[in-house]
């Protein structure tokens, strides 16, 4: 492997957006920065690719958003989704933070559209990328190519040698061939865990090996734990995640946001048994349907089916695979595989507990409830009556892993015996240390760009 290249002041493992916003922000400082990506380049972004908004704080209308958007809102919709378990200073930092982001990211290339439709008013919240976040990768790879970063694609890291408190060197893969290197900083954004599905299986047990990965099939967590078994401090639980409930007939791995299902507040949700599990009204997507991917995973076979009428139909983002539909609810059942008899009595318990529907708002909690029966349905509970039926098989989708590396407000990572004095983390690889469960539409996209360019301000200090 010879002598280490020492030509970098700065290596950053990952190529997703909280790796190319550190990347950007420290080769802008003055640093000479190499991006190690494990995937290759058609493929690079990690998870970033499949994203497609950025939640932002905002006082006052900001670029495509509109009204406001403050401090406490955001953080007690936070609050919502991880029942209280979040750092609060690391999360007010990165929401403050989120409103200077937004004219940041369109500086270095990134463009906005104004919320699509059928995503629930999120047009005061979220910020839509247009072409998705792909188009966000790209600008980025240009801006960082323009202020001179040398990238290195197909270029797994294997080894992050620490020596006390300070990284010593970098080991990759690049063509076949093991390289060293010897920057003066490195940065960890190469993400979760995910892609392991043996160490996934290792925390959640046998059930996982049923998961659906919507993410990248590169975030192995290779890095993450060469660094853990090293001694740096860890954050998170590895059975949270964020898991959704996403189509059964997605691919493996990388089938990306297309594959999720916002229907589920407009249907009935079953699980294999043709029974009902939890309260499919309890709230509208951005804030809970992250919860759904862990609900399935619960149930037998870590599947559910979603059903719903004609009368829902049209309510939620099209599927990029049509449902399955029939002409009744029977034919219904037949077609998913699921047992004729306990089904039609769900669905008929269901019908009778609905109550008076004129106040159904598809757009806002509505208070449409059931009656009478558990779990009930909290919001949007209209009779399945209306023929045609459809229907969708649900299964456990895992976008990306809590545990990760512990880290402070200035994204610098540690051990017992204190800070690591050249290692920093930023996005899915440190979201831990602000998730402690539950996800917030587009808060991943806030965390890896405050923290990105926090890292990457911090790497240039250091450096320089």
């Amino acid at each position: 492997m010879g002598q280490p290249d020492t030509r970098h002041d700065i290596a950053i493992i990952g190529g997703g957006n909280a790796a190319l916003c550190a990347a950007i922000t420290a080769a802008e400082a003055g640093a000479k920065v190499i991006i190690l990506e494990a995937a290759p380049k058609e493929y690079r972004g990690g998870n970033s690719r499949h994203t497609r908004n950025f939640r932002c704080k905002h006082e006052a209308p900001l670029s495509v958003l509109v009204d406001s958007y403050g401090e406490e809102e955001y953080f007690d919709d936070l609050l919502q989704v991880t029942g209280g378990r979040t750092d609060e200073a690391l999360a007010r930092m990165v929401i403050r933070q989120s409103e200077e982001c937004l004219p940041w990211m369109e500086a270095h290339g990134v463009h906005f559209q104004p919320s699509l439709s059928g995503t629930l008013s999120l047009a005061r919240t979220n910020a839509f990328f247009m072409g998705g976040g792909k188009s966000l990768v790209n600008a980025y790879y240009r801006t960082a190519a323009a202020l001179g970063v040398e990238v290195h694609y197909n270029a797994p890291v294997s080894h992050v040698a620490l020596d006390g408190n300070r990284v010593t060197r970098v080991d990759y893969d690049l063509d076949g061939e093991r390289r060293s290197i010897a920057p003066r900083a490195v940065i960890v954004a190469s993400g979760g865990f995910q892609a392991d599905i043996d160490w996934l299986a290792d925390a959640w047990g046998p059930p996982a090996r049923n998961f659906l990965i919507r993410g990248t099939p590169y975030n192995r967590g290779t890095v993450l734990r060469d660094l853990l078994d090293q001694g740096v401090s860890s954050v998170g639980d590895p059975t949270q995640c964020h898991a959704v409930a996403i189509d059964g007939r997605a691919p493996k791995y990388d089938g990306g946001i297309v594959t999720r299902l916002d229907c589920v507040p407009f249907s009935i949700v079953v699980n294999k048994d043709g029974q009902r599990f939890y309260d499919e009204g309890e709230d509208v997507w951005p804030k809970r349907y992250a919860i759904w991917g862990r609900l399935v995973a619960a149930q037998p076979d870590q599947v559910g089916y979603a059903i719903i009428d004609a009368k829902s139909a049209n309510l939620f983002m099209p599927t990029v695979f049509p449902p399955i539909k029939a002409d009744s609810l029977p034919e219904l059942a037949e077609k998913m595989g699921l047992p004729v008899g306990a089904f039609m009595a769900t669905v008929e318990e269901f019908n009778a507990a609905c109550g008076d529907a004129s106040g159904f708002k598809p757009m806002e909690k509505d208070g449409v409830a059931t009656s009478g029966i558990e779990p009930a349905k909290t919001n949007w509970a209209r009779p399945i009556t209306e023929a045609p039926f459809y229907g969708y098989s649900l299964r456990t989708g895992v976008t990306f892993t809590y545990l990760g590396l512990k880290v402070d407000e200035k994204a610098q990572c540690r051990t017992e015996s204190g800070p690591i004095e050249n290692l920093w983390a930023a996005g899915e690889t440190m979201a831990g240390s602000i998730l402690g469960k539950g996800y917030l539409a587009g808060f991943g996209m806030s965390i890896g760009t405050v923290f990105g360019r926090i890292a990457g301000a911090e790497a240039a200090q250091h450096v320089q």
